[in-house]
């Protein structure tokens, strides 16, 4: 029998205990205090037979999870929002799973961003372990290095120079199921290698509706700490990666959200080739179809996703496709809302043509397009190497120099010259500028800026009290930007 049978079975069987046991109640004083009492050995068989198919999934999984301890710089969190504009230093603690025996560990990128430096620790296992062998690596403190990290996605591929590791694998083939049972593992607070136990809320849930990302939700309780790990279900395969949570106290509320295992294998394939994900985009938008939005436009169905944008530009407007069709498919893939059409796309080859089916009116209609690669921009900016040695303390924003890279990031850039500003820093004592992430400083009153250095020289010269009026190129126009010097 599977784990995942020996489960199922466990709990049918708790079930016909309750059921008895309930019935035993009814009757006690027909029957006797003897019926009760030899009902409490088969109940207890029965836990214990629960108890111990959960504790062979976390034998399996327990060894391939790591705590990972990150020292240097990173973008502020509130109660597991990212602000990926504000950089500020820290120490964090996070988790990490290895899906590959020679080193290859996943995690969260706002886990290991701005690190300066990342120590993965493996875990030290019982000597009552249900393993047969206990991991060679266990209890050891690795450095590790970033492979790469995709921000949008929020996962990081890190490598560590040990081989024969435990792993475990990705659930990508079989659809999570609302109501499965899954099992969390983590460092939640520091606390290495715990385990939570709860079922899957939502399968596809999207709380932010301005961030596309999608996100499997679960009652299995999550806190600071748990990012990176995974989650995994009965057999103990990878179903996603833990990741953000809601919370009023920063506490575990019952709202934990993992990366499904689907983008998470895509992203890591991507990471561990090139460095980076390679995502397509068709120059379209899409919105979920609300029963008003149908009323009011006359959308044959009030539900599932219509497309509200086209770049005149992009490969969508070039194939044909219209504002208001309808999306019904891609690739063969059946769009029920607007998470399933932004997974697809996600997961699309950027090698291949698209295939989307639409409805215009009550009219189906197929097209194929092909795709761009999409790409990031201002969430790449914090990338630059070295920002503890870009923090310009006196307006607590971190720069770099403007080179042709970053400047492909910008949006209608004509600055051929100036400093970036990569990211606001916190802290209190310091001007407001008015500076934001992504902003060209051109120059300083009438002196143009060719690098960091020379603005650091610049503002070696200036007092308590001097006037100060930056030139700021912002979304492709340039404006002033006036303050005094503390």
């Amino acid at each position: 029998m599977t784990t995942m049978q020996s489960i199922k079975s466990s709990v049918a069987c708790l079930l016909l205990a309750a059921t008895a046991h309930a019935q035993a109640t009814v009757s006690r004083h027909s029957a006797g205090k003897a019926v009760a009492r030899s009902e409490a050995p088969a109940s207890s068989n029965i836990l214990r037979e629960l108890d111990s198919s959960i504790e062979k999934v976390v034998d399996k999984v327990s060894p391939a999870v790591v705590q990972i301890v990150v020292a240097g710089y990173g973008p502020a969190e509130d109660h597991g929002h990212t602000d990926t504009a504000t950089i500020v230093r820290q120490r964090a603690i996070g988790a990490g799973v290895i899906v590959d025996p020679n080193g290859y560990i996943i995690t969260n990128a706002h886990v290991v961003e701005g690190a300066q430096r990342i120590r993965v620790i493996l875990p030290s296992l019982p000597a009552d372990s249900a393993l047969d062998v206990q991991p060679i690596h266990a209890g050891q403190i690795l450095e590790a290095k970033v492979l790469g990290l995709h921000r949008q996605s929020d996962l990081a591929l890190l490598k560590v120079e040990a081989t024969n590791l435990p792993s475990v694998h990705f659930r990508d083939e079989v659809r999570v199921r609302q109501g499965e049972v899954v099992l969390a593992i983590g460092s939640p607070e520091g606390l290495r290698n715990s385990v939570t136990m709860g079922v899957v809320s939502s399968v596809a849930r999207q709380p932010d509706p301005d961030n596309p990302m999608v996100y499997i939700q679960t009652d299995a309780a999550l806190n600071p700490g748990n990012s990176g790990g995974p989650l995994v279900d009965v057999d103990g395969n990878v179903v996603g990666i833990n990741t953000l949570i809601f919370s009023k106290g920063g506490g575990s509320e019952g709202l934990g959200f993992a990366i499904p295992a689907e983008i998470v294998n895509f992203d890591y394939q991507h990471l561990r080739k090139y460095g980076h994900v390679q995502r397509v985009a068709i120059g379209a938008k899409a919105q979920s179809i609300t029963p008003t939005l149908a009323a009011g436009l006359g959308l044959s169905k009030s539900w599932g996703a219509v497309i509200s944008n086209i770049n005149p530009d992009g490969p969508a407007a070039a194939a044909g496709l219209r504002t208001e069709d309808i999306i019904v498919a891609i690739d063969d893939r059946p769009i029920i809302a607007l998470p399933e059409f932004v997974a697809a796309l996600y997961l699309h080859p950027v090698e291949q043509e698209l295939k989307i089916d639409v409805l215009r009116g009550t009219t189906p209609m197929s097209f194929k397009l092909p795709v761009t690669v999409y790409h990031e921009t201002m969430d790449e900016l914090s990338e630059v190497p070295d920002l503890q040695k870009n923090l310009i303390p006196e307006w607590n924003v971190f720069v770099t120099d403007l080179d042709e890279k970053l400047k492909a990031l910008l949006p209608g850039d004509r600055s051929n010259a100036g400093i970036l500003v990569v990211a606001q820093a916190s802290g209190t004592n310091a001007v407001e500028t008015g500076l934001q992430q992504g902003d060209v400083v051109c120059a300083i009153g009438h002196t143009s800026l060719q690098s960091v250095s020379q603005l650091k020289q610049m503002l070696a010269t200036l007092k308590s009290g001097d006037p100060v009026v930056l030139q700021v190129e912002r979304d492709g126009k340039l404006q002033y930007l006036a303050f005094e010097m503390e």
